[in-house]
C-alpha cells in the first residue's frame, strides 16, 4: 500500500510540475507577445519613449528605455501627495486643517485654474481640497503650497528613498527657464514600482491609499493619454506636459497610472514620452495605443 501511496504521490507532484511550468511558458509568451506588439507600434513613430507596465498578478514586465531617467513633470505631484499624506499618518498634519491661500502664492505664469476661480485670493481651504485641487486639477500654485508645508522637495526626495526618482524643482523652479523642467527625473522602472507598491498598500495606510486612488482616478488632465482609448475604464492616473519651445519642441509628455481590468486585477503602467516634435494631439495618441495594446492584451488573457 505504502508503494503505491509514493508512487500516485510522485505522479501528482510531477503533474503539478508540468502545470507550472506551462503556466510560466504560458506567462512568458503572454508578455514577449505584449512586448512585440508595443515595438511594432513604436517602429513606425521617430520617438524617444520610455515604458514600464506590469500586470497585478505577473512578475513578468514590458520594458522600453525602462532603466533610463525621463524629466517627470506633473508626475512629480503622485510621489508628493504621498509625502504629505504620509505627514498626515504621522499626525503633523490632518486633512481639514485649513491653509490659507494668499496674492503671493498665486504666480500668474503657470497651470492654476485655483487662480482663475480665485483670482484676489486670501481664499481658505482644506488640506483635503489642496490636494485635489494639486492631483485632479493638477494645479502648479497649490502643489507648491503643499510642498512648502511639508518642507519643500527634500522632504518629498528623502520619504522615496529611491535614487532613480529625484525631485529637486518645485513648480516655480521649474519654469525659470527650459532646463529647469527636466531637473526633477524618474525611470519608468522606478516609477511603475511606486504605483505598484502604493497599490498594494506599503506605503500609506488602507484609508489614505483607497483616498489617494480615488482622487488620481477622478483626475481631469491628461484624459486623451492612457484613458484616450480606454474611456469607460478606471484609471487612477496623473500626467504631466512641459511647454514647447519656438523650435517646437516638447520636452515632455507623459502618464502613469493604475488600470483596472474588467476582474479586477490592475496594470501598472509609465509612459514617458522626450524631446518629441509632434504635435499635442498625435503624442497623446501614442500613450493611448500603449495603454490600449496592453489592456486588450491582458482582457483576453482572463
Amino acid at each position: 500500500m505504502k508503494k503505491y501511496t509514493l508512487v500516485i504521490c510522485a505522479m501528482l507532484a510531477c503533474l503539478n510540475s508540468c502545470m507550472n511550468k506551462n503556466k510560466s511558458t504560458t506567462e512568458q509568451k503572454v508578455e514577449n507577445s505584449l512586448q512585440t506588439e508595443i515595438e511594432q507600434l513604436l517602429s513606425s513613430k521617430n520617438e524617444d519613449v520610455g515604458i514600464h507596465n506590469m500586470h497585478s498578478k505577473s512578475t513578468e514586465s514590458t520594458t522600453v528605455n525602462a532603466s533610463d531617467p525621463y524629466a517627470m513633470l506633473s508626475t512629480f505631484k503622485f510621489p508628493i501627495a504621498l509625502a504629505v499624506l504620509d505627514k498626515v499618518e504621522q499626525g503633523e498634519h490632518h486633512m481639514q486643517q485649513i491653509i490659507v491661500i494668499t496674492k503671493e502664492d498665486l504666480l500668474e505664469n503657470t497651470w492654476s485654474p485655483f487662480r482663475e476661480k480665485y483670482p484676489d485670493a486670501n481664499v481658505s481651504i482644506t488640506l483635503e481640497e489642496a490636494l485635489n485641487w494639486m492631483l485632479q486639477e493638477s494645479d502648479n500654485n497649490i502643489t507648491d503650497v503643499l510642498l512648502r508645508l511639508v518642507g519643500g522637495t527634500e522632504t518629498v526626495e528623502n520619504f522615496l528613498n529611491n535614487n532613480q526618482i529625484v525631485i529637486k524643482n518645485n513648480e516655480a523652479a521649474m519654469h525659470i527657464d527650459w532646463d529647469s523642467q527636466f531637473v526633477n527625473t524618474a525611470t519608468p522602472l522606478a516609477y511603475t514600482n511606486l504605483l505598484k507598491e502604493f497599490d498594494e498598500g506599503k506605503i500609506l495606510n488602507k484609508e489614505h491609499t483607497l483616498w489617494l486612488y480615488n482622487a488620481m482616478a477622478a483626475s481631469k488632465t491628461g484624459t486623451a493619454r492612457l484613458k484616450g482609448k480606454l474611456p469607460n475604464v478606471v484609471i487612477a492616473q496623473r500626467s504631466g506636459s512641459s511647454f514647447t519651445n519656438d523650435a517646437g519642441v516638447t520636452g515632455a509628455t507623459n502618464n502613469v497610472g493604475i488600470i483596472e481590468l474588467p476582474n479586477g486585477e490592475k496594470i501598472y503602467i509609465s509612459v514617458f514620452l522626450r524631446n518629441t516634435t509632434s504635435n499635442s494631439q498625435t503624442s497623446d495618441a501614442i500613450i493611448a495605443n500603449i495603454a490600449k495594446i496592453a489592456y486588450d492584451h491582458y482582457a483576453m488573457q482572463q
